[in-house]
């Protein structure tokens, strides 16, 4: 049966020759989500025996498939045991991506990995070429389920007295699974109150330093893995891999010292708590954007120059062929570097003795306008719809684009019209970016059969 369902799969989603890497992605994509719903329709998904309704469960397919983590109702208060297992599983799918696992379909049954499956899996990943993606593929696998079960045994230290043996046990493997794909759902809304996420935890390191470690893991990329893995030593890593965690840490430590500085005083967030409490929820806070989307205290209670930078810390967010989403770490590098090379009127963007081409700087520039028309869209709908304040609708916005999945509390009563607008931003920030990626990467480039005579423009 399985190697049936493993047979049809590859047939649907890989042989078709009508269809390209683009559309592979974005209706595998489409299609778990529609699954995930239908299955979280049903009335025994749902504690209270009645059906979510559509919208209800497409909101939160597309958040969990996404890895997004914005939600509609409280996850632990509302739904089964059942409702909760096909969420943890639309989640390990989405972080994975739905090519990695039917990849490990075909390991399990020992099949060849055709050059179809390669290029899409190079696609999913985000990487160069398909240079032993097989082998990143398979260590990635390995990676993620050996660190997803290691955090589920530690963080079922802390829930099993909480929530007993069994209940404990659910709740540790659930959380790694969500803290690790960046998905920020979480199950202890029963015992802290709805829509808390990790408030309740809040002046517990153990609980918190867990979860931000699978979050960084998570959403440094699998390539980043396989490097580190193959070096050993920073000497010995590529560029790529010291840029990703030269960014990732500069933007962690300055993002942890601004919310440390900003909200040391204020009673909403910061005001009440010891020094050492400050800086692990600062520090909690600025790992969290990276596109986790759990919480230590409540977001609606942030400064607004808070929420400005918490915005664009959303739509950055992780790196390549990670389980984060945004515009990804190097990404944002390179459009600071060709920054800094026009200023100094340079003609090549290099960093380190090492140019990067024209063709890549402008793909980082295409990408970026297209997330900003996305989030000024999306905020103004949003605001203009519900009446509510331009930075919070800015705030959850950037949070459905980014995948992050934090929100300063309005979610949950917006109206239709602003739940389908966050749906539409959940998934063109997590497909949306996935297939951009594959059309530059599978697109053949030819030189122009005509020269245009240049047009003198004034800029500036």
């Amino acid at each position: 049966m399985i190697k049936r369902i493993s047979l049809w799969l590859r047939d649907v989603l890989i042989k078709k020759k009508s269809m390209n890497a683009t559309r592979i992605v974005a209706g595998g994509f489409a299609a778990i989500i529609l699954l995930g719903t239908l299955l979280l329709m049903l009335p025994f998904a749902s504690k209270s025996g009645e059906s979510a309704g559509f919208l209800n469960s497409l909101f939160t397919a597309t958040s969990a498939t996404c890895v997004t983590g914005l939600i509609p109702v409280d996850t632990g208060m509302s739904w089964t045991f059942f409702g909760q297992l096909v969420i943890i599983a639309l989640i390990q799918l989405g972080g994975l991506g739905f090519m990695t696992v039917i990849t490990m379909v075909s390991f399990l049954l020992r099949r060849r990995i055709g050059l179809s499956e390669r290029l899409i899996m190079v696609s999913t990943l985000n990487l160069n070429d398909m240079d032993g993606v097989v082998r990143v593929v398979r260590h990635a696998l390995i990676g993620t389920f050996t660190l997803e079960g290691a955090a589920a045994v530690l963080l079922s230290f802390r829930f099993v007295p909480q929530f007993g043996l069994l209940g404990g046990i659910w709740r540790g493997i659930f959380h790694a699974i969500s803290a690790f794909c960046n998905a920020g759902f979480d199950l202890v809304g029963g015992k802290f109150g709805a829509f808390t996420s990790l408030e309740g935890y809040n002046d517990d390191p153990y609980v918190l330093c867990i979860i931000m470690a699978l979050i960084v893991i998570g959403g440094l990329g699998f390539f980043v893995w396989e490097d580190i893995v193959r070096a050993r030593s920073w000497k010995g890593l590529s560029l790529y891999s010291k840029m990703v965690l030269s960014i990732t840490a500069a933007l962690l430590l300055g993002g942890a010292l601004f919310f440390f500085c900003a909200e040391y005083s204020n009673p909403e967030t910061f005001g009440n708590m010891p020094v050492w409490q400050k800086a692990l929820n600062a520090m909690f806070q600025s790992v969290t954007l990276r596109t986790a989307g759990f919480a230590s205290f409540n977001q609606g209670g942030l400064k607004d120059s808070s929420i400005a930078l918490s915005c664009v810390l959303m739509l950055i967010g992780g790196s390549s062929g990670s389980t984060a989403g945004g515009l990804k770490t190097v990404t944002a590098a390179v459009l600071l570097l060709g920054l800094r090379s026009n200023l100094a009127g340079r003609e090549q963007v290099t960093i380190r003795g090492r140019a990067i081409s024209y063709r890549k700087v402008m793909d980082a520039m295409t990408l970026a306008l297209i997330l900003l028309v996305l989030f000024l869209t999306g905020s103004i709908v949003i605001s203009l719809a519900d009446s509510v304040p331009y930075l919070h609708a800015a705030f959850e916005t950037a949070s459905a684009l980014g995948t992050v999945g934090v929100t300063v509390g309005i979610t949950p009563g917006l109206s239709p019209l602003s739940h389908v607008m966050l749906i539409c931003m959940m998934y063109l920030g997590r497909i949306g970016v996935f297939s951009f990626s594959i059309a530059f990467l599978t697109r053949s480039r030819y030189p122009a059969k005509i020269k245009y005579p240049d047009l003198n423009v004034m800029i500036g």
